[in-house]
């Protein structure tokens, strides 16, 4: 990781993945040597946390745009006045959250998003977490046998089973009204190496995720079951992760190529409110082809 950031500091907040960065205002403006270190600490640790930032949606989508080209998310609910950013939210009055299972955004699209950008505009008294996993970790932690199996291997990734028209079945529907919706653009599928060379560090990192890996190419789900349950047991493994207590004004900018996420459901009876905003990516290579 380096180590020679001049106007950003860097504090990691567990040894696999995560840190905080001091000496940073969105709201005042960023240079470009100062982003060219905020983005090499984003390839660094994988996920990078701002504290105290007073940011309206305008310059929330600004900032972004310093990224990439944003990628705006089919089914969360967007801000009315800026439809740019999504709105991750939970009343009071609602029992579900969203995002509670580990994940990784995107992966159904045929080129992922690179990462998201979440700003917390709200926030419980207590609680209310994100967990963070490094799929750099992963993937390092695998037997040699294993590591070499899946640099061969594939896998199919979709929206459908997610957020499609059968999605809610077995959920209270009236719980997530005006929050989740739009299911007849769940169309999407993919395939992806279950092992890719990272685009940005190219390093290897496993790319399964059990919201929306659906099987291997060209095995069955029944297959595929048994092994994909264990990767997802074996990437989420405390030594793998970090976590994140929010307070109002936080940032998160993660990189859904290199890590897993996963939002702590434990805030009944208070409201959360983030505003999110995805950053598109690139097509993903396999790590073998390196």
């Amino acid at each position: 990781m380096s180590s020679d950031y001049k106007t950003i500091e860097a504090s990691p907040v567990s040894p696999a993945l995560g840190a905080e960065i001091s000496g940073v205002d969105i709201a005042a403006g960023i240079g470009d040597e100062q982003f060219a270190e905020l983005r090499q600490a984003y390839v660094d640790y994988g996920v990078i946390f701002l504290r105290d930032q007073d940011i309206t949606p305008d310059q929330h989508i600004e900032f972004a745009r310093r990224w990439g080209d944003i990628n705006v998310n089919r089914f969360f609910q967007p801000v009315a006045t800026h439809p740019m950013i999504a709105e991750v939210r939970k009343e009071a009055d609602q029992k579900a959250n969203i995002g509670s299972s580990w994940h990784t955004d995107h992966s159904y699209d045929q080129i992922p998003a690179m990462g998201s950008i979440l700003y917390a505009r709200e926030v419980p008294s207590v609680g209310g977490d994100t967990l963070f996993a490094s799929m750099y970790a992963a993937y390092d932690a695998l037997s040699d046998g294993l590591k070499k199996m899946l640099s061969t291997m594939n896998a199919v990734h979709s929206s459908r089973h997610a957020f499609g028209e059968g999605a809610y079945v077995d959920t209270d529907l009236d719980d997530l009204g005006g929050r989740l919706g739009n299911t007849g653009a769940a169309t999407q599928d993919a395939i992806h190496p279950v092992i890719i060379r990272h685009p940005l560090s190219g390093r290897p990192a496993l790319y399964v995720n059990g919201d929306f890996t659906v099987r291997f190419d060209d095995w069955t789900q029944a297959e595929s079951q048994p092994l994909l349950d264990y990767l997802y047991a074996h990437a989420t493994q405390n030594e793998f992760t970090c976590r994140f207590h929010w307070r109002r004004g936080s940032v998160a900018i993660w990189d859904n190529r290199a890590t897993h996420h996963c939002a702590l459901n434990d805030y009944h009876g208070e409201r959360r409110l983030m505003h999110r905003i995805t950053i598109d990516g690139v097509a993903l290579e396999p790590a073998a082809a390196a």
